[in-house]
């Protein structure tokens, strides 16, 4: 494989499309029952071109910023990559750096002035605002002299922008309309808990090659915690798309939105795997929970638009 293909990750993408495609699929049925102006399809793409990117991003700055320090090493039971494989040089990443974070740049404004139809608005220049917070977190979690991936506070961080902003921001920049209901708020906190989840097997995997380097939430909590509050961020996942599914029914949509716990099983399944496996063997268990949030919001996409295409329907 390509060595700037493989230190983007690309199993990690479904964790940065789910946010976009639920505040996409939020702001079309909405918009559809009459709740929210026209959607802005224009500004879809370029938002989720943004996101993939600013998951690739902040791929590559993890990996060199574990490798600087020294983290990626051999000890490490997850996967080798570029960098500690030697198939690519720390000057040949930073240039993958500087010209993923510019295209980051690019197709975020184009997603903006799609959306506002300007790049100087208010709405604009907030929204551009916290599209650079968003790029400095993606590239701080392990770069800079304070990575604040290596002081437990990777958890915080993926909950607030790959959940609330990935989801509530798509809705925005889809729809102009800011007002957060249980409606939108709990899809975004259900895919922050599934992407923190993502994060903290990866982190329960690493514990013995981490402990020394870098403190994270399982190395505070200790193993038997970190799988409790695994088991905890993935029920709560569950209970959040439950309950919004449950509001969209009652908001008139139908029995559509329910669909969203066909692949419910594969989060039970996630968590048996995690409380039988250790160490390389969880690698399993991540790629399982980042496919199996992607179909939740595709199926829960699914329903919110074809409860409002029915709720239209003469």
């Amino acid at each position: 494989m390509n060595p700037i293909i493989r230190s983007m990750r690309l199993r990690t993408l479904p964790l940065s499309s789910a946010g976009v495609l639920c505040g996409f699929a939020m702001a079309l049925s909405d918009s559809a029952v009459g709740f929210v102006p026209a959607v802005r399809l224009r500004a879809f793409w370029p938002v989720l071109l943004t996101a993939v990117l600013l998951q690739v991003l902040s791929n590559m700055c993890n990996e060199l910023g574990d490798f600087l320090r020294g983290t990626d090493s051999d000890a490490r039971p997850g996967p080798a990559y570029s960098l500690s494989r030697g198939d690519l040089s720390v000057k040949g990443l930073r240039r993958a750096i500087f010209v993923v974070a510019g295209c980051c740049c690019v197709s975020g404004s184009v997603a903006v002035w799609l959306a506002f139809g300007s790049l100087f608005s208010l709405p604009s220049a907030a929204t551009l605002a916290l599209g650079a917070a968003a790029l400095y977190a993606a590239a701080h979690y392990t770069l800079g002299s304070r990575p604040y991936g290596y002081r437990a506070l990777g958890d915080l961080f993926v909950f607030i922008f790959f959940g609330l902003v990935s989801v509530l921001g798509s809705y925005w920049l889809c729809t102009g309309s800011w007002i957060v209901c249980p409606s939108e708020l709990l899809p975004a906190a259900a895919v922050g808990c599934c992407c923190v989840g993502v994060l903290n097997v990866n982190n329960i995997r690493d514990m013995e090659s981490d402990r020394g380097n870098r403190l994270t939430v399982p190395l505070l909590l200790g193993y038997r915690r970190a799988i409790s509050y695994q088991r905890f961020l993935i029920i709560a996942a569950m209970v959040c798309f439950a309950a919004a599914a449950a509001l969209s029914c009652l908001s008139g949509l139908g029995p559509g939105p329910l669909a969203v716990v066909v692949p419910f099983p594969f989060f039970v399944m996630h968590l048996r795997w995690i409380s039988r496996r250790k160490g390389r063997e969880l690698d399993s268990a991540i790629a399982v929970l980042s496919l199996t949030l992607f179909f939740t919001v595709l199926f829960f996409g699914l329903g919110l638009c074809l409860g409002a295409w029915q709720r239209l329907a003469p």
